[in-house]
């Protein structure tokens, strides 16, 4: 016998003895943390659809499918011991001579069932979704702009307190509370989860939507710089825009008439697609175009074509309507104030688009986390530094600065709040869908104001007010479909450039 059959047998004695199992080096490695790929020539973290979206299933989902394949046990268990305890009764390979043999693991598995989904089946999964998720904020905010506009106008034609920087004031300031809330009800719902686990998957999911806000990527390079100074410079930006086009309507609203007020104001529904089409890379399609047209001849029907003032609320708090009817001062110089601002909001909801929000393809849950967040920016930029003008106005005379009380600073709390809710679902509506689309979709909110008038007062709706509205409600139905077409339309082409490009690497 030579020496080394000698030692073999010997090994072999020793394990049966104790029991051990000898260990494969291969398995000794540590398992790969995160799958990466190149992009000229650079190591870039890929980031899912649903990469830590709903902080629950999805987040140890997308861990554990970082994990290296060979490392991955079948069964679903981890982290078991090698050997067995001391104390077991059987030792050695399980199966031979055993009565049980040990149970084969399930060929299929829910990972692997949704793994299984063709690209298209996916794609079309995630469109619902972002579609329920839009549906859902649409009526949140219609309900809740109904709810600013009604106050508002009491607040302003019944109780006498029309202070219009300062209202605008409280009223972006309210945005600050969006993110703070929106914690709330996510740490509610992983209530169970320590709180430094939550954190910081919740810092860590802001943080890197923001780097695919800047980059408009959704993979990330390894060592991308810290998003905090772009989103800051964003957040000035967008803010200031926002503020100078909602600030219009308060000037405008003393100077002009209410319907031309409503008229011109809700013309940004054609100005946001004008913008989106050079900034947004939008093609220009005759559908849409003329869904936007149906639906701001419906908006002229309801201005003007009744006697009576039309009641409709701004998008940054106040109001116009509903009170005595008097003569505009300078109708003129109101009409060419409140025509700026509407070019303006049409402006800043395609900036928004275009510099806030992260990329398409990134999952609805990501999009709506980081659209409140980025609402709560606003927010704190606006009560840090918008609050510089009102010591001026009031010095100079123009407005008198004076807290509400009593009545009118509950029902003042109650319009910003629900302004706040209304800017919040607004700001995850585009995020999800576009901002024509979400223009046009504020624009139903002039009709839901006059059938809530009809139902408080009983003044039954003029006939002019039902024909804008249908129209308005055309309109939205026409774009949406226009939308969701063209969605589907991008859809197949992906898939045909993805199938193309397989063919040329199988022909290579």
């Amino acid at each position: 016998m030579s020496p080394n059959t000698t030692n073999i047998n010997a090994n072999a004695a020793h394990h049966r003895v104790t029991g051990s199992t000898p260990q494969s080096r291969t398995s000794s490695r540590p398992a790969t943390p995160l799958n990466t790929s190149k992009i000229n020539g650079q190591a870039r973290i890929p980031l899912e659809a649903d990469d830590f979206s709903d902080f629950g299933d999805d987040w140890d989902d997308d861990m554990d499918d970082r994990r290296s394949a060979l490392h991955r046990p079948a069964d679903g268990r981890s982290k078991q011991p090698l050997l067995r305890r001391d104390d077991d009764e059987e030792r050695g390979r399980s199966g031979f001579g055993s009565p049980d043999p040990p149970e084969r693991p399930p060929l299929f598995t829910r990972r692997s069932t949704m793994r299984s989904r063709s690209p298209d089946t996916q794609a079309k999964l995630a469109t619902r979704k972002k579609y329920t998720y839009a549906a859902f904020f649409l009526g949140l905010s219609l309900v809740s702009f109904v709810i600013q506009t009604e106050t508002a106008v009491y607040i302003q034609h019944e109780l006498g307190w029309n202070k219009a920087y300062c209202m605008l004031y409280l009223t972006h300031g309210s945005w600050s509370l969006l993110w703070p809330f929106q914690l709330l009800i996510l740490r509610l719902q992983k209530w169970k989860m320590p709180w430094h686990t939550f954190w910081r998957r919740h810092v860590y999911l802001v943080r890197t939507t923001a780097q695919m806000v800047e980059l408009q990527e959704l993979t990330i390079p390894r060592g991308q710089r810290s998003p905090i100074p772009y989103m800051l410079r964003m957040t000035a930006f967008v803010t200031c825009a926002l503020t100078v086009a909602g600030g219009s309507w308060y000037v405008a609203v003393n100077l002009t008439s209410p319907s031309d007020l409503t008229a011109i104001y809700n013309c940004s529904a054609f100005f946001a697609y004008a913008f989106s089409v050079p900034i947004l890379k939008e093609k220009l399609r005759l559908d849409k175009s003329f869904a936007v047209l149906v639906a701001i001849i419906g908006v002229l029907i309801v201005a003007y074509g009744d006697s009576s003032q039309t009641k409709h609320g701004g998008k940054s708090g106040g109001s116009v309507g509903g009170g005595k009817e008097k003569e505009p001062s300078n109708q003129v110089a109101g009409n060419l104030i409140i025509g700026v601002g509407s070019v303006l909001y049409g402006f800043y909801e395609v900036l928004y688009k275009r510099l806030a929000c992260p990329p398409e393809g990134t999952s609805p849950g990501r999009g709506m986390i980081f659209a409140n967040t980025f609402g709560s920016l606003i927010g704190s930029f606006t009560l840090l530094v918008l609050w510089v003008p009102l010591p001026f106005l009031h010095v100079l005379g123009w407005e008198i600065f004076e807290l509400p009380r009593g009545e009118t600073a509950w029902l003042l709390l109650i319009s910003v709040l629900a302004n706040a809710t209304f800017s919040g679902s607004f700001l995850v509506l585009i995020s999800l869908t576009s901002p024509v689309l979400s223009s046009v979709a504020a624009l139903l909110t002039i009709f839901l104001v006059a059938i809530v008038d009809w139902l408080w007062t009983g003044v039954p709706l003029a006939p002019a007010a039902v024909v804008g509205g249908l129209l308005i409600i055309v309109a939205f139905l026409l774009l949406s479909y226009s939308t969701y077409r063209e969605m589907s339309e991008e859809r197949r082409k992906k898939q045909v450039d993805i199938s193309e490009s397989d063919s040329d690497k199988d022909d290579d």
